[in-house]
């Protein structure tokens, strides 16, 4: 039996394929598009998973989407009369598009999928629908290596729902609690940074990585003016500072007054304000999470905890939370945001509504890793960078990574696509830029001159798995990159004469450890572990480096320019080569030299002899 999930029409639109009940493939919009966030109906990558699955549209049983479009549109409405007079132009701007467009979403899925996958079965007769906290709950729960575990979803907003406790055992998922609309904690992230000056449902991860630059100063203005905690971890918003309810912008003059003067533009510098005041939401977020990490184990007994939803991708909050030990094991949804409401979605049709048998693996989840996108085998990719006009290598595996370590080992930045694309927002190793964790120069470096994006954004190390407590302040696994760990005390470089005094972003010149690339200004590092079973070309990839150099990671970022989606196929990451300053590019087992690149117009060449 087939279930196909989607998640679509807010942002990042994703779709999934499970065949009796196991994950086949997943994909996000955007990554087959090339438009960031992409949040249309994601025509391709419903393709791309039949595809994957061998099958046809007729083939599919059920089709779910991830969210109940009326009981969005409820919330919308109720809240208008709650806040009139007040809103009126949001409101106007808003009823257009929701009676146009999303009010008969059910017609619209059902008049796409036929135009996309014309058959003989009705496609409306196969349409589900799940609540949106109810799919990330699925999404967190079902494909955990747990049988039994407390599930916390955190989020902007759902339907109404903004946070929910939920507790799932085999193949129940059961809400325990809610917390409503406006009462938001990701909102309230949101609404700092919009008023930091970064972009609202893509710019949280920047505010995350300036917070250590900055002190927590404004954390208890936070909470005694904008936010009401209580020791359960619940909490109630202070309306009176925001627009996001009703209006255009998320925060209002009253909020601007509190913090003393107007939101950073886009591209204005960074200010020591700005960096206290990511300092602050940041640590007000772990507050509110602990709290109710706290309640859930208290009243649940339970001893594990599944996470999702948008704020389950703050990696530092999860950190706090694995550090605090309230649960013993902690696992988190690598497409925590919308796009895995997909998962959740078809998970949630396939247990709750169908009542279909759970299969746990207690030793390994069902997520594959997080690589459930297209690959490519050496004809396509041979074929693909031909027609690029590419000057490439094709060499044996162990060549390949030989001459790839090498590379890293003397400093080149290296663009790394090998196996499946990775389901998540996370590069893993699939599509990865790669360099020198050794380096103080790696990270300006990839930022400036590879990136194109903000120097203060620290980098990731991979780590080989059995090699993560020597260096790391960290006892478990973190496969999906969704945890923050501190950098072990005798890795750390003593700071010299006047260095102790450096504030701001200047510290990001100050070398924190002996691997200086992958260690935040607060000695910390976002850890992705990596083990042989979960990607093997990468494993032997960093274990080859390890020996090279007697260190036991990389520095692995998305392999994309700042403003595009990471890459999907071999056109995009050699487009990507081209157009920066990457040094090395390694699809499977073709390696390009930008040195032999040319400028000029040309036909393609594999180890140097022409192909027809």
């Amino acid at each position: 039996m087939f279930v196909l999930g989607i998640s679509a029409f807010y942002h990042d639109s994703a779709a999934c394929l499970l065949k009796d009940g196991e994950l086949v493939a997943a994909a996000q919009e955007e990554r087959f598009t090339r438009k960031k966030h992409d949040s249309g109906f994601p025509k391709a990558s419903i393709s791309y998973c039949l595809a994957e699955g061998g099958i046809s549209g007729d083939d599919v049983d059920h089709v779910v989407f991830y969210e109940k479009p009326f009981l969005k549109f409820e919330r919308l409405l109720e809240t208008y009369l709650a806040f009139a007079p007040k809103g009126f132009l949001s409101f106007s701007k808003a009823m257009p598009l929701w009676i146009k467009d999303k009010l008969f979403q059910k017609k619209i899925l059902v008049k796409e999928l036929e135009h996309l996958l014309p058959g003989h079965r009705p496609w409306r007769d196969r349409l589900l629908f799940s609540e949106h906290h109810l799919s990330h709950a699925a999404s967190a729960f079902f494909p955990s290596p747990f049988v039994e575990a407390a599930i916390l979803t955190l989020d902007g907003v759902g339907e109404w729902t903004t946070s929910s406790v939920a507790v799932g055992y085999n193949n129940h998922v059961d809400i325990v609690k809610e917390i409503h609309f406006p009462h938001s904690l990701g909102l309230l992230y949101s609404a700092f940074t919009y008023y930091i000056g970064f972009k609202v449902n893509s710019g949280e991860y920047k505010v995350m990585g300036l917070a250590p630059y900055g002190a927590p100063k404004y954390a208890d203005l936070i909470k005694e003016r904008l936010i009401r905690i209580a020791d359960d971890g619940s909490f109630q918003l202070d309306m009176s500072f925001f627009d996001f309810a009703t209006g255009l912008t998320m925060t209002n003059k009253k909020f601007h007054d509190l913090f003393g003067g107007s939101p950073r533009e886009r591209e204005a510098a960074i200010t020591q304000r700005d960096m206290d005041l990511a300092a602050s939401i940041q640590k007000v977020t772990e507050e509110v999470v602990l709290k109710i990490a706290r309640h859930i184990a208290s009243e649940t007994g339970q001893r594990h905890l599944c996470l999702a939803g948008g704020v389950a991708l703050n990696c530092v909050a999860n950190g706090a939370l694995h550090r605090s030990n309230i649960f013993e094991q902690i696992w988190v949804q690598p497409a925590a945001g919308d796009s895995g409401g997909a998962v959740g979605a078809a998970l949630a049709a396939w247990h709750l509504h169908l009542k279909q048998p759970r299969r746990v693996r207690e030793s390994q989840d069902a997520m594959s890793g997080s690589y459930l996108g297209p690959s490519f085998d050496s004809k396509e990719i041979r074929r693909r960078l031909v027609s690029c006009g590419a000057l490439c290598h094709e060499l044996a595996e162990d060549e390949m990574i030989d001459k790839v370590a090498s590379s890293i080992t003397d400093g080149k930045a290296v663009g790394w696509m090998q196996g499946r694309m990775e389901f998540g927002p996370r590069a893993l190793g699939a599509r990865s830029i790669l360099g020198d964790p050794r380096s103080a120069n790696t990270q300006k470096q990839l930022n400036l001159k590879v990136k194109f994006r903000e120097s203060f954004r620290p980098f990731a190390p991979s780590v080989l798995a059995d090699e993560v407590g020597n260096w790391f302040e960290f006892d478990g696994d973190s496969p999906y990159m969704l945890m923050v760990a501190g950098v072990k005390a005798e890795h750390h470089v003593a700071l010299q004469g006047e260095q102790a005094s450096v504030s701001g972003l200047e510290q990001l010149n100050i070398p924190r450890s002996t691997v200086p690339a992958i260690t935040h200004v607060d000695h910390s590092a976002r850890l992705q572990t990596v083990r042989y079973e979960d990607h093997r070309r990468y494993h032997k990839l960093i274990k080859r480096f390890h020996a090279l150099t007697g260190v036991p990671m990389l520095v692995n970022t998305s392999f994309n320019v700042r403003g595009e989606p990471i890459v999907c196929t071999p056109e995009d990451a050699f487009r990507c080569f081209m157009a920066t300053d990457l040094d090395v590019l390694a699809i499977e087992n073709f390696v390009l030299y930008k040195t032999e690149q040319t400028a000029d117009d040309h036909r393609g060449y594999i180890d140097g002899f022409e192909l027809d």
